[in-house]
């Protein structure tokens, strides 16, 4: 370990000697991006931009990255373990995660796990707050992470180097290569994490045992210009990881978990006239091995594979008038110890609209209907509304409908599947106030959501446990947003913040879903002087309930964890910074599970290259 931490001293050394929005857009832009909808059907709801400079301040996993910049509560199974959100009070399999515009959330599972996606090969990363089924989806309820990997036509050529090596044997380095003309465009990065993971344990004997992890993520994007009115744009991801379950007492059996994910998208813009059509053709792999004990050679596996064509078609009506018609078809086959062999197929259609009434007045409204062999879907749809009282005041409001369908594992499990599962049915109304002042912005938000048809597994007359449409929910709350930025000479002071309230009552028994917190706060500041960069993380997690009942023997306390970070930048070009970062700055002890205790205060040294 020594020796690892000389040679990063090494190359840090080295170092010195290298220094020698609201309207569909018609024109074939220097910069495209696969997700249009968010861009042109998103200005009645809270959508939070999370660029690379934010980004890369954060450790590499989405978690890390969200949990200390937005208002979305995790629950993590200790550190680079399954990690799971709550949004806006949902379960987490109602928060869906888009790849370049589809969702990829496992066919198995209904949700993403975001320890396994790593942050650093995205341009930009979105956080779109509320429903978004009508473009998004099963399980688009309390909102929607989107991943996004821009490409940019013009003269461009470029490498990034990044390394961060830390406490706990923990290494994470990224390789990054962009290359663009006006008819080329590539993206390229391949991302390596790993970590001992045998942090001490704060207040208590021992280390955490059998928590050693890796992933390694290959990432491409291509775009080829055939002329100026058509264009070809292809994505590529590939996840390979390994985690060893951290056991929670010394006579537990050591598990691990291994996961090999997989997609590819294609697409084919045209533009004719005042129209643009896109077709888009998805492949999605995933396929996992659970091995109860690591000892032995037995384990459990299973998979899905999924192939996604959809059709976009977007018509700009009049200068104030644009029409969006997307036409969907999906087939997941599903293989595996549990499920069998099952193959399921959905077929959609999406219709959104917007009209801009004024120059400070503009709607939009959308439905989608989808069919399927397997289950019946409702129609779900969106209306919403934004309106400029003055330059400094924008109101909003937004009225949706939407939907989670049963996963795989609900519907087909041996011995336990409910193939007669209806989708969970859920509607949202929420009313946004944006303020803008100089250099101050805030954004606050009220919603109201009501759940029905919630699936649960529950104890069956035969004492198996099956899936059922049981529960009901009724969740309100409120959300913040503030950010504030002051330049002055060679001084930049940047501060942003988040709060949510959050009550998500189950219907049966009036108390809060456990995992929910009533309160969640986070805030960063950073200040820059010339070449001088340092900035100071928060984030506060009010309590939580562990059972349904809301036991208060088995409340999980809240907690505040801070971090703090420093780097200098050896040039004008951000050719080479050497930075610093301390994790959990005060040392607190917290738990975000029962018996997962979290990492004390930890050392990382990062170097970042670009050239």
């Amino acid at each position: 370990m020594t020796a690892k931490k000389l040679l990063l001293l090494s190359i840090v050394l080295s170092c010195q000697f290298i220094l020698a929005q609201n309207k569909v857009a018609i024109p074939l832009n220097e910069v495209v991006v696969s997700d249009n909808q968010l861009k042109n059907f998103s200005s009645s709801q809270s959508v939070q931009k999370l660029n690379d400079s934010i980004i890369s301040k954060n450790q590499s996993s989405l978690t890390s990255l969200l949990n200390y910049t937005t208002a979305i509560y995790f629950k993590e199974n200790g550190l680079g373990m399954v990690s799971s959100p709550s949004f806006r009070g949902t379960t987490s399999q109602q928060t869906v995660v888009v790849w370049n515009g589809i969702n990829i959330n496992s066919q198995l599972l209904g949700q993403t796990d975001f320890n396994t996606v790593s942050t650093r090969e995205f341009n930009s990363i979105d956080v779109k707050a509320g429903g978004g089924s009508v473009v998004y989806g099963s399980g688009a309820i309390g909102g929607t992470i989107h991943l996004n990997n821009e490409l940019k036509f013009a003269d461009t050529f470029k490498n990034s180097l990044q390394v961060y090596y830390g406490d706990f044997n923990s290494l994470s380095a990224i390789y990054g290569l962009t290359a663009a003309t006006n008819k080329w465009s590539a993206n390229a990065s391949f991302t390596r994490n790993s970590s001992d993971n045998d942090f001490k344990f704060i207040g208590k004997e021992g280390r955490n045992t059998n928590g050693q992890y890796y992933n390694n993520s290959l990432n491409t994007a291509l775009g080829y210009k055939l002329n100026a009115k058509n264009s070809i744009k292809f994505y590529s991801q590939i996840y390979d990881g390994e985690r060893h379950f951290s056991l929670t007492s010394l006579y537990a059996t050591k598990t691990k978990y291994e996961d090999y994910n997989s997609r590819n998208l294609l697409t084919w813009t045209s533009f004719i006239g005042k129209s643009v059509s896109n077709v888009k053709l998805a492949f999605i792999t995933e396929h996992y091995k659970y091995f109860e004990d690591i000892e032995s050679k037995g384990f459990s596996s299973g998979g899905v594979k999924s192939l996604i064509a959809k059709y976009d078609f977007a018509y700009q009506l009049s200068p104030k008038m644009n029409l969006n018609a997307i036409l969907d078809y999906t087939k997941n086959k599903g293989l595996g110890s549990g499920i069998g062999e099952n193959t399921r197929e959905i077929g959609g259609l999406s219709m959104l609209f917007q009209q801009s009434l004024s120059q400070d007045w503009n709607y939009e409204i959308s439905a989608r209907k989808e069919v399927s062999d397997v289950y019946k879907s409702p129609v779900v749809f969106s209306a919403g509304s934004t309106y400029d009282f003055s330059e400094i005041y924008r109101l909003k409001f937004n009225f949706s409908r939407n939907y989670r369908i049963p996963t795989f594992n609900d519907l087909y499990w041996q011995g336990s599947g409910n193939p007669d599962l209806k989708p969970e049915n859920s509607y949202q109304a929420e009313v946004g106030n944006q303020f803008r002042y100089r250099d101050f912005r805030l954004n606050a938000t009220v919603y109201a959501t009501k759940i029905d048809d919630m699936i649960r597994w529950l104890p069956n007359n035969f004492g198996n446990w099956s899936p059922v449409n049981t529960d009901k929910v009724s969740i309100y709350g409120a959300e913040a947003l503030l950010g504030w930025n002051k330049k002055w000479a060679a001084h930049f002071v940047d501060f942003n913040g988040t709060y949510a309230y959050t009550v998500s009552l189950d219907d049966k028994n009036d108390k809060q879903l456990f995992y929910v917190p009533y309160h969640k706060i986070t805030a960063s500041s950073s200040y820059s002087y010339k070449k001088w960069n340092a900035y100071y993380q928060f984030m506060f997690t009010g309590e939580v309930f562990t059972t349904s009942d809301n036991n208060p023997k088995y409340i999980l306390s809240d907690y505040t964890v801070s971090n703090f970070g420093m780097d200098y930048n050896f040039s004008q070009k951000n050719v080479c910074k050497i930075g610093f970062k301390i994790a959990n700055l005060w040392n607190e002890k917290y738990e975000a599970l029962p018996s997962r205790i979290m990492p004390g205060r930890n050392l990382t040294l990062y170097l970042n290259l670009n050239y």
